[in-house]
This record gives structure tokens, C-alpha cells and sequence, in this order.
């Protein structure tokens, strides 16, 4: 085997959801699940001793103490079958007395185990809905047992002993409340189940008969002997200072309005819950429960009505350096144990966390509530990340999951520092002073400096989720992953100095050398780098791509590689090369570790085992491997003096291990090694506690002198109390003398009274005792003389009785013979008397055949004559039955057809009845519409006399709207007045408009004329576009061609000594670049285009004289436009003007017209007959003005309509005059014009 050995010196880290999970085993050691194990830890002197779980295990489920404390029952789960182990706690260390298992029962594990109170049997049970109780002989590994209990769904389940029966099992689950007693080889159901079943979550045992259980609906019921007893609601629990919130939130919303303190109702009814009991443990004076998050109540037993009664509240205390301190102290509490001596309370949480509380403290405390206290430490609740150590400091940091950072202190086993921030960690790196330390988040990659009491980020980097950083080995330098680059910085300038590029997977892991020129990295991809810092390039490389590498360890002189990945291998790599293979047996490892010695290596499995083995590695299974983690390892990490192995895992522990290595001279490193003791401090923070110090310094001088005054106070009264007590004293002294003088007197006398009272006393007793003895003397004698003549009578007695006995003998004798005398006569008489009976019945018999024979032919006879009259009556009955199957055949139709009618008849009654069922629905239905709709008729009743009175109002209002109408019908006839005169200014405006239009032609006709020359001329200027842009191509080309003669030429140039040369490249440079052709078309090309230019020339300054002569006639139509223009804005003001008065025109005729029409209706419903024909030829009169009126308005909208559409063509024209003067060209012109001359 291999000569490494590890041991277990430290573990932090609890396992959650385990039954039973946290329990003491003395006043001061507490006994919890951790990794796949146990561990024992001592509250005081802070010692922890691990329990390793069964090779191959996922881990505890649920654990059980036996009442003696000398057993430890654990349920695992191994290579996919249960199993259930008992240890001897009392063993140094811990000893595996039986294992447990059945080949009867379900594959599952057990989720609750109970020892029996005489620690002889164990009790287990399996979860629901399949569940099982069984009863277990342990210490003979034999099942007594087994029952199966019914169950409506899953949930938790709770087994329990009762304490002082050991054959009554107490189980309870979701649905069920069952008590069991085991007699004759079977469970026996004692209880009955009544009313309606609850999930009770949790129970325990305060007595002999009572249980108390706890249901998620925050119900604690007791049950005496199976029976209800006592039911109580516990309410869900705010915290104290959610409590204060309140009431100051309170206090702001009753000054505040009704609909925030409306808001702020609905947000706490919100966060509200429901209470419920998710733990429960009994006590002496009572027990212990868990109703809300964060929260243990204390019960105490009372002689009222209330059979329980709350006496303390203890909660969790918030987390200052929590990011969510409020949720931190709203942990479900899972598990309740109290100590032996009752002294020390202990609970765990859902997250990982344990806490404590000493009892005798509530009887101090006047406060209601009260608050826990870490057992030891905050822990990890989430998969731990990254884990690194330093050199100066025995400290090592780790990150998690749980969003939190922590300094632990492998030499005293303490938390020294931990934060939680908003983000998750992923890595950690410590610096090798152990002052500062990388942390990669999600967001960001920050410096930290570890203060005294806190962690201050100094720097943050843009690295987004950054899953691997590291500090070098001088601390100069570190390195980020972003991405799939490694990013080395500055630890002092903090600048990136160099960025290794090469890796195309996620970079797992990186390593530095001891002298930092060299990097190791690998990836997912299946490669590892070396890399030199110096040059920044890669130096060599290994790729194996069928491989997930997950962890690098390096040698000390940086020469050998090791690393683990998916393969299941461990690799030696070194020269590029994978030296050499060692195979894992079966599982992935997942993390590797090298001491700095080089003679052991470390890893890692997916199991959450340890191996250790030697260095050069072993091919096979030379190694030892321990049980540790109950989740895959994530980081490895061992310290700088090769004394201590750091193990990090996905289930949030830490396990610190001590490592011996037999045979490789680790003596070396058994000096204790000196390690720095220097902390940081913010300047601020030394300010605030110096001027804390100051003030306190301050007060205590206060104090003092307060104090020294008080105390004199207190001397003088002290002494003239004293004084005043000595006199008292004194006097009080003085008549105690004269007392006790007194009573010494008294007590002589008495002295003197009872000698003389004994003396007397003696001579009596001795008197009494003479007569006593002479009496009890006569009284033998008497006695003796007795006994000598009862002797006397008694001999004489017996002779007389021997005498008797045989006269009775002689007698006895002769009635015996006088008897058989007797009796031998009677006999002789009674066998006379039988022969004459026997001659008696023979003479009867033969009197009995000759009778006999008679009987029998008188019966013959009978016989024939009735067989002859039945024959007869057999045939009539025959005939007869012929005649009743004909009539039964008839009324089996009738039956048929009256069942048929029957069953018709029961459907037309089932039809009946539903159509009953629906009408009596439909009448229900009817009679709530008559009850809504005499609601309705009584609403609408109300709503008629409303309306009655609202219309006698309207009519109010009509009568006075009529008394205006006369005021009203003169304004009519003024308006139209006014309308009269407004049309003759129309008229006049009408005139002005034809003769603008006449204007308007004429420039249109001109601007026609110049859109036809700037069309020419634009035209022009795209030909000479198109040439210039053919010329800037011929420059182009020609420069490109005298470039390239030039850089022949210059070629050329460098042969000017060798003449033969120089004469055939220039003959070269002749034929490429020179032909006959080119020069005779190039000399006809430029005349030609001297020509063309001179003639473009010529024709463009004409265009431009024409142009200049024709924008200075286009500045004087400019100024006639203006003049225009402003015109026609005076005359549109006008018109909107008399626009406006002729919508307040228009709204006074309809609201007349309106009053006329009611007033008409009125008048016609009033008047007669003949006041209606007088006034009939007036209002036709009226009726025709007011048609001539409708005609006129009409007319004047459509003029005004016309008017408007004017102006806008003309404002458009106005609107593009400007335009036409710039020479740019506009194309929807023409087609306005068109439009204009439709």
C-alpha cells in the first residue's frame, strides 16, 4: 500500500436535509452530517473528529442517537441499495459495530431511525408513499418486524420510540398518526385514526403517553394514548424588528393618505405566510417548536386549561455582512436538539447553518424574545467554487455559489473573515502575503484588500464571469481568464501587460511556476499550454481532444504536469508528451494536487473520495482512499510546508487534512514555521476607533468622578447608619444581658426541679418493677398448672376417642352384612319378576304379527281403491293444467306487454322528473328575475319620479328660454343686416381675386419659357459631366502607367554600370511602353479634344450671359411676387376673419331656429282653431325669408370655398417662383399647371 497517509483535522461544512441531522452526544460535543460522514465537535476546545460514511456512499439521510449516547445509527444509501450502519461512539476512533440489511425489504433507504430506551432495538422507516416500519434486533442483525404504512401522498416522515417502552414505535407522515406495539414477532396498530387526517411534519415525546406533532398548517396537537388530548394554532412570526418597522410605518401612514396605507396592507399580507411546524424536541419543563422561518418557540406545561402555554421566542440574528440581512435571519429551522444537562439548545438550518442558544439565559432575560448564536461560524450553503492558500499567513479563502467570500484559518480551525456580495464567485486567488486577494464575479474581476473586520474592493476589472484567476508566486503579477484569454496584469500599476491567446475551449485551470517565467493552462478541448511570461508566446503544448481536462498541478522545478480530466485518467505530462497513464478504477477525477516535495500527489474524485499516493505514480491500486465529500471535489490545494491538504467540494464543505509521509523525510518541515501577524486598516476606520477611544476615555473620567462622588455619598451615609446601628446594637446588647441573667436564673431552679422530679421518678420505676416481677412470677405458675391438667385431659380424650373408633368399626361391619343380605333377596325377587315379563312379550308378539297381517291386506285394499280414485283425479287435473298453460300463456303476453308499459312508463317518469328538476331550476332562476326585476321596477319608480322632476325643471327652463326667443328674433334680423353689407364686400374681393388670377397666367407662361431653358441647360451639363468624368478616368490611367515606367525605370537605373543590361532593359521598356499606333492616335486625340474643349467653352459663357441677363429680370418678377404675396396674406387675415363671424353667426340661427320650432309646438298645441288661421299667413311669410336665408348662406360657403382653393394654388405658385430662380429643376410644376388649365 502507499506510504501517504491523510487524517481529517478540520471540517467546515453541514449537510442538509438529513433526519436527525444535528445531536449532542455529551453537555459540550455536538454530533452533525457532514460530507458522507458524521462529525464530533467540541464547543469549547473546538476539536473535530470525523466519522467517514460507507465506502460508496451518496451520503447520511438520516441519523440516530442512542439514550446512552454510545451508539450512532446512520441510513445511506450504497451502490443504489440501502443500508443501515450502527457505530460504537465510545471507541477511539469510531467503530463500525453492524451493518444492517434485509433481502424482505424495498430497495429504499430509511428517512428516520430510532434507537428503543433500553438502546437494544432500532427503528426505521422508509419514505412514503411505499413506506415501511420496521423493528430491527441490531446487535444480532436481525429483522423482529416489518408492517407497511398507507400513506395518501409523500412527505416527510418521522419515527420515534416511546421513552420507556421499548415495544411502542410512535410513526407519523403525511396523512397518518399511527402508534405500534410490537408483541408476538408482529407491529400492531394500537391507535384508531379519527377525523380528518393532517400532514404532520413533526412529532416528539413528552411523556410515557403524550405526543405532541406539528402540521404545515401551523397546528400543534397533543395525543395522550393515541387519543386527542389538546389542539392549538400557532400564528406566523415577525421578528422584532419587523415589528418596530411596522409600527413606525404605522405611525407614517396614519399621517399619510388612506390609499397608501391601503398599498402598504396589501404588500405586507403579501409577504406574509402561512405558518407551520417544521420542528419540534421536547424538554423537561416543556418543548421546543419551529412555526415560522428564523423563529423557536419554548412551551412550558401549565395547570389551567391551556395544557401548553408560549413563554419565549428566540430567533436567528441577522447577518451584518450578508447582502440580504433580512432574509438571513429567515431560514427554515429543520432540526431542535437540546443538550443532556438542558443547558444548550442547538438547531440547523435549510441552509447549511447551525446555531445555538444557552437556556439558563431565558430565566435571566425579562424580554420576551431572544436570539441565537452561531455554533461555531457561518459555513457554506452552495457548491464552493475556488479555494487558494498564501505563504505568509496560515489562512486559506475560498468562494461559493452562495454569492459569499471566506478567510479560514487552517491552524486554529476559525472563520476569520467572510462577506457576501450580490453577485456569485466563481475563483479566489490569495495574494502570498495573504493581504489581498482576486475574486472573479459574474460582472466583474475585483481586487479586495482584507482588512482587520472587513473586505475592501481597491480595483475592479471589465472581466465578465471570470472562472479562474491566480496570484504568481512573487505576488508581481496575476492572471485572468476572460473568455478564452489569459489576461496577466500588474499587481502595482495594475495595466495588462500581456494577453495568451491560443486556447479555442473554456480554460478550466491555471498554474505558474515557482520562479513565475513559465504559465500552465488547459482547456475543455483537451489542451494544455505551457507559456513563457517572457516572450508572451507559447513554448509547448499537449492536445488530446477526446479529453475534458477539469484540473493542472505542477511540479516545483516545473518540469512534470499532472492533470485529470473526463477520461478517467491521471496524466504525467512533460516534453509536449503525455509520459505516463494511471487509470482511475472507475471514477472521474476531478481535481489535482502536488506537494512541494514532489513525492506525493493528491486527487480528487466525482464521488467526493480522496486518494493519496506516491510519486512516480502507481499503475495499480497502490493508493489510499478516503470518504470525505458528498459531491464532486472541486479544488485541491496544499500548503507550502507539505503538512496540510485543503479539499473544497460541490456539497459546500471543506475538509482540512493532515498528511504523513512515511518514507519521504518530512521531518524538515516539523519546525513551526513563523508566520506574519500584520493586518490591514483602513485610515478611517483607526479614526473612528481612536476618537471612540478618546470618547470613551472621556466618559470613563466621567464616570470616575461620578463614581467617586456616589461613593462618597455612600461612606457618609453608610456611616451614620453604621452609628445609628451601633447604638441600636448597643442598647440592644445591654437588654439582652439583663435577659440572659435572668433565664440563667430560671434555668438553675428548673435544674434544681428536675433532679428532685428524676430522683422521685427512679424510686417509682424501681417500685413498679418488683411488683412486675412478682406478678409475672405468680402468673407462670398459674400458667404451668394449666398446662400439666390440659396434658392430663388430653391423653384421657384420646383413650375415649380410640374406643369409639372401634365400636364404629364393629357397627360399620355388621350393617354391611345386614345390607348384602338384604340386597341378595331382592335380587332373587327381581329375577322371578323378569322371566314372567319375558313370557309377557311373547305372548304380545305373536298378538302383534296376527294384527299385523290384518292391517297390512285392510291397507292393500285401501291402496288399490285410492290409486283408482286418484288416476281419476290425475287426469282431470291434466286436462286442467292443459287449459291453465293456455291461460298462463295468455297472461305471460299480458305480463310481457304490461313490463314493456312499465318500463316506458318508469322512463317517461324519469323524463318527468328531470323536466321537474328543470323547471323547478327554471323557477328558481324566475324567481330571483322577479325579485331583480321588482328591484328594478322599485330603481326604475325612483328614477320616473327623478325624470318628473327633472322635466318640470325643463319646463321652468322652456318657459323662461321663450322670454328670450322675442330678444333673440330682433338679433336675427340684425345679423342679417350685417350679412347684407359682408356680401357686398365679398363681391368687391371677388373682382380683386380675377384680376390676381389674370397676374397669375402671365407668370405662369413665363415660368414655362424657363423651365424649358433650364432643362436645356441642364442637359448641357451632364454631357460635359460625362466628358470630364471620361477624362478623370484617361488622368487616372496615365498616372498609373507613369508610376509603373517609374518604378521600371528606377529598376533599370540600377544596371547604369553594365551597359549590355541597361541597353536591354531600356529596348524593354521601349516595346511596353511605347507603340506607333499610340502616338499618332494620341497627337489626332489632343487636337480633337483642344478643339471640343475651346467649343464647350465658348457655348458655356453665352449660357452664362444669358442666365446673368435672365436672374436679373427674374429679381424684378421676385419684387412684383412680394408685393403679392403680401396682399394676399392681408386679404386671407379678412377672410378668416369672416370666417369666424360667420360661425358665430351660424351657431345663433340654429339655436333660433331651434327656440322658433319648440315655440311653434307649443303655440300650435295651445291655440285654437280659427287663432291658428289668423296666424297662418304671417308664418309662411316667416318661413320663406328664412328659406331665402338658407339659399344666401349657402351660396356664400360655396364662394368662400372657392376663395380658399384659390389661395392655396396661389401660394404654391409663390411657394416654388423662389425655387425656379436657384436653377433647380422641378418636375410637379408642369403638372400643377395642367391641373390649373383643366
Amino acid at each position: 500500500m502507499s506510504a501517504v497517509v491523510a487524517e481529517p483535522v478540520a471540517v467546515f461544512g453541514c449537510r442538509p436535509r438529513v433526519a436527525g441531522g444535528v445531536c449532542f452526544l455529551e453537555d459540550q460535543v455536538v454530533l452533525h452530517a457532514a460530507g458522507t460522514g458524521c462529525l464530533r465537535l467540541h464547543l469549547e476546545q473546538k476539536w473535530h473528529k470525523f466519522i467517514p460514511g460507507t465506502e460508496k456512499s451518496r451520503g447520511v439521510q438520516a441519523l440516530a442517537v442512542s439514550p446512552n449516547r454510545r451508539y450512532l445509527a446512520v441510513s445511506e444509501t450504497v451502490a443504489e441499495q440501502p443500508s443501515l450502519t450502527v457505530y460504537e461512539l465510545s471507541s477511539v476512533p469510531a467503530r463500525r459495530r453492524r451493518t444492517l440489511t434485509s433481502a424482505e425489504l424495498p430497495a429504499r433507504e430509511a428517512v428516520s431511525l430510532a434507537f428503543s430506551p433500553d438502546c437494544r432495538y432500532l427503528a426505521a422507516a422508509t419514505a412514503p408513499p411505499e413506506g415501511h416500519l420496521t423493528y430491527w434486533l441490531w446487535e444480532k442483525q436481525r429483522l423482529l418486524a416489518a408492517v407497511r404504512v398507507e400513506a395518501p401522498g409523500s412527505g416527510i416522515c418521522q419515527v420515534s420510540f416511546s421513552p420507556q417502552d421499548n415495544a411502542q414505535v410512535c410513526i407519523t407522515g403525511n396523512g397518518f398518526f399511527k402508534l405500534f406495539k410490537y408483541s408476538e414477532g408482529t407491529l400492531k396498530q394500537v391507535n384508531l385514526q379519527k377525523g380528518e387526517p393532517q400532514n404532520y411534519l413533526c412529532h416528539a415525546w413528552l411523556s410515557k403517553e403524550e405526543v405532541i406533532c406539528g402540521t404545515d398548517t401551523g397546528k400543534l396537537i397533543l395525543f395522550e394514548t393515541g387519543e386527542l388530548h389538546w389542539e392549538t394554532s400557532v400564528e406566523y412570526k415577525k421578528t422584532p424588528r419587523e415589528l418596530e418597522e411596522d409600527a413606525t410605518t404605522e405611525d407614517y401612514e396614519s399621517s399619510s393618505d388612506v390609499s397608501c396605507g391601503l398599498a402598504s396592507e396589501d404588500n405586507g399580507s403579501q409577504q406574509d405566510s402561512l405558518p407551520q411546524i417544521s420542528a419540534v424536541a421536547a424538554y423537561s419543563k416543556g418543548f421546543a417548536c419551529s412555526s415560522s422561518p428564523g423563529v423557536v418557540l419554548l412551551f412550558e406545561k401549565t395547570k389551567g386549561k391551556e395544557v401548553y402555554k408560549e413563554s419565549q421566542e428566540i430567533w436567528l440574528p441577522r447577518d451584518l455582512f450578508s447582502s440580504e440581512p433580512k432574509q438571513s435571519g429567515r431560514q427554515d429551522i429543520i432540526c431542535i436538539c437540546f443538550s443532556p444537562s438542558e443547558e444548550t439548545m442547538v438547531v440547523n438550518t435549510n441552509k447549511n447553518q447551525l446555531y445555538m442558544f444557552t437556556m439558563f439565559s431565558t430565566d435571566l432575560m425579562k424580554e420576551k424574545a431572544a436570539y441565537f448564536a452561531y455554533l461555531n461560524f457561518p459555513l457554506h450553503s452552495a457548491s464552493i467554487t475556488g479555494l487558494d492558500i498564501c505563504i505568509w499567513k496560515p489562512i486559506l479563502a475560498t468562494c461559493s455559489l452562495d454569492r459569499s467570500v471566506r478567510i479560514w484559518n487552517y491552524k486554529t480551525n476559525t472563520l476569520e473573515l467572510y462577506k457576501e456580495y450580490r453577485e456569485e464567485a466563481y475563483t479566489v486567488s490569495l495574494h502570498p502575503t495573504g493581504l489581498f486577494c482576486l475574486v472573479g464575479f459574474s460582472d466583474k474581476l475585483r481586487f479586495i484588500s482584507l482588512l482587520y473586520e472587513d473586505m475592501h474592493v481597491f480595483k475592479e476589472f471589465a472581466v465578465r464571469k471570470c472562472r479562474e484567476c491566480s496570484f504568481s508566486n512573487g505576488g508581481h503579477l496575476f492572471a485572468a481568464v476572460n473568455g478564452n484569454v489569459i489576461q496577466i496584469y500588474s499587481s502595482i500599476t495594475f495595466e495588462n501587460i500581456n494577453n495568451l491567446k491560443g486556447h479555442s475551449g473554456k480554460i478550466h485551470a491555471v498554474k505558474w511556476s515557482a520562479d513565475d517565467t513559465k504559465f500552465v493552462s488547459c482547456d475543455t478541448h483537451g489542451a494544455v499550454y505551457e507559456w513563457n511570461l517572457l516572450t508572451g508566446k507559447r513554448e509547448s503544448e499537449c492536445v488530446l481532444k477526446s479529453c475534458i481536462y477539469s484540473s493542472i498541478a505542477l511540479s516545483s522545478d516545473a518540469k512534470i504536469i499532472f492533470a485529470v480530466g473526463s477520461d478517467q485518467t491521471l496524466k504525467e505530462i512533460s516534453e509536449s508528451s503525455i509520459q505516463h497513464e494511471v487509470p482511475a478504477f472507475g471514477v472521474v477525477y476531478t481535481a489535482v494536487a502536488v506537494s512541494h516535495s514532489g513525492h506525493m500527489v493528491f486527487v480528487g474524485t466525482s464521488l467526493g473520495t480522496i486518494r493519496a499516493m506516491k510519486y512516480p505514480l502507481p499503475l495499480t491500486k497502490d493508493f489510499n482512499e478516503y470518504q470525505a465529500h458528498a459531491g464532486a471535489v472541486t479544488k485541491m490545494s496544499v500548503t507550502n510546508d507539505d503538512l496540510f491538504l485543503l479539499t473544497a467540494s460541490e456539497d459546500g464543505s471543506i475538509f482540512i487534512w493532515k498528511v504523513y509521509d512515511k518514507g519521504g523525510g518530512i521531518l524538515k518541515w516539523e519546525k513551526e514555521v513563523e508566520y506574519a501577524e500584520e493586518v490591514l486598516i483602513m485610515r478611517s476606520d483607526i479614526e473612528e476607533k481612536s476618537q471612540a477611544m478618546l470618547d470613551l476615555q472621556i466618559r470613563v473620567k466621567e464616570l470616575q468622578t461620578e463614581n467617586d462622588y456616589q461613593l462618597r455619598l455612600k461612606d457618609m451615609y453608610c456611616d451614620e447608619k453604621i452609628k445609628e446601628l451601633e447604638e441600636n446594637f448597643t442598647q440592644e446588647i445591654g437588654s439582652l444581658k439583663t435577659k440572659h441573667q435572668i433565664l440563667q436564673a430560671e434555668k438553675e431552679k428548673q435544674e434544681l426541679q428536675h433532679q428532685f422530679q428524676l430522683s422521685e421518678l427512679m424510686n417509682k420505676q424501681a417500685r413498679e418493677v418488683q411488683q412486675l416481677e412478682s406478678d409475672s412470677n405468680q402468673k407462670l405458675l398459674m400458667e404451668n398448672e394449666k398446662y400439666q391438667e390440659l396434658q392430663v385431659k388430653s391423653q384421657r380424650m384420646q383413650e375415649d376417642y380410640e374406643k369409639q373408633l372401634h365400636n364404629l368399626e364393629e357397627s360399620k361391619s355388621r350393617a354391611v352384612k345386614e345390607l348384602t343380605e338384604y340386597y341378595e333377596e331382592k335380587l332373587n325377587e327381581k329375577s322371578v319378576l323378569l322371566e314372567e315379563a319375558k313370557e309377557d312379550m311373547r305372548q304380545q308378539l305373536q298378538a302383534h304379527e296376527e294384527i299385523k297381517k290384518q292391517i297390512e291386506e285392510d291397507e292393500d285394499r285401501e291402496i288399490l281403491e285410492i290409486k283408482i280414485k286418484y288416476e281419476r283425479q290425475l287426469l282431470e287435473e291434466k286436462e286442467s293444467n292443459l287449459q291453465l298453460k293456455g291461460e298462463t300463456g295468455v297472461m305471460n303476453k299480458r305480463l310481457n306487454s304490461l313490463q314493456k308499459e312499465l318500463k316506458e312508463r318508469n322512463r317517461d317518469i324519469e323524463e318527468m322528473r328531470l323536466e321537474q328538476q328543470k323547471l323547478q331550476g327554471i323557477i328558481k332562476s324566475l324567481e330571483k328575475d322577479t325579485l331583480a326585476l321588482k328591484t328594478e321596477i322599485q330603481e326604475r319608480a325612483d328614477t320616473i319620479q327623478d325624470k318628473e322632476k327633472h322635466i318640470y325643471d325643463l319646463k321652468k327652463k322652456n318657459q323662461e328660454l321663450e322670454k328670450f326667443k322675442f330678444v333673440l328674433d330682433y338679433r336675427v334680423e340684425e345679423f342679417k343686416k350685417q350679412i347684407e353689407s359682408r356680401e357686398n364686400d365679398i363681391k368687391t374681393m371677388k373682382e380683386q381675386i380675377c384680376e390676381m388670377e389674370g397676374e397669375l397666367e402671365r407668370f405662369h407662361k413665363e415660368s414655362t419659357q424657363l423651365k424649358l431653358n433650364i432643362t436645356q441647360l441642364q442637359q448641357k451639363l451632364k454631357a460635359t459631366d460625362r466628358e470630364m468624368h471620361r477624362e478623370r478616368q484617361k488622368k487616372q490611367n496615365m498616372e498609373a502607367l507613369i508610376k509603373r515606367f517609374k518604378t521600371d525605370l528606377h529598376n533599370c537605373v540600377g544596371f547604369i554600370q553594365d551597359s549590355k543590361k541597361m541597353k536591354d532593359r531600356i529596348r524593354e521598356l521601349y516595346t511596353k511602353y511605347v507603340q506607333q499606333s499610340d502616338t499618332v492616335e494620341t497627337a489626332a486625340l489632343d487636337t480633337d479634344l483642344q478643339q471640343e474643349y475651346m467649343r464647350q467653352r465658348e457655348y458655356l459663357e453665352r449660357n452664362l450671359a444669358a442666365l446673368k441677363k435672365k436672374v436679373k429680370d427674374q429679381e424684378v418678377h421676385q419684387a412684383a411676387y412680394m408685393r403679392i404675396v403680401q396682399e394676399n396674406v392681408s386679404l386671407i387675415k379678412e377672410i378668416n376673419d369672416l370666417r369666424q363671424e360667420l360661425k358665430v353667426a351660424h351657431t345663433q340661427v340654429h339655436d333660433l331656429w331651434s327656440t322658433l320650432r319648440l315655440t311653434k309646438k307649443k303655440q300650435a298645441i295651445q291655440d285654437t282653431a280659427p287663432s291658428s288661421e289668423l296666424l297662418s299667413s304671417p308664418a309662411v311669410l316667416r318661413l320663406n325669408a328664412e328659406k331665402e336665408s338658407e339659399k344666401i348662406i349657402e351660396m356664400q360657403q360655396l364662394e368662400i370655398q372657392y376663395l380658399r382653393d384659390q389661395i392655396q394654388e396661389k401660394g404654391q405658385v409663390l411657394a416654388v417662383q423662389p425655387l425656379s430662380g436657384g436653377n433647380l429643376p422641378k418636375l410637379n410644376l408642369e403638372r400643377s399647371h395642367k391641373t390649373q388649365q383643366q
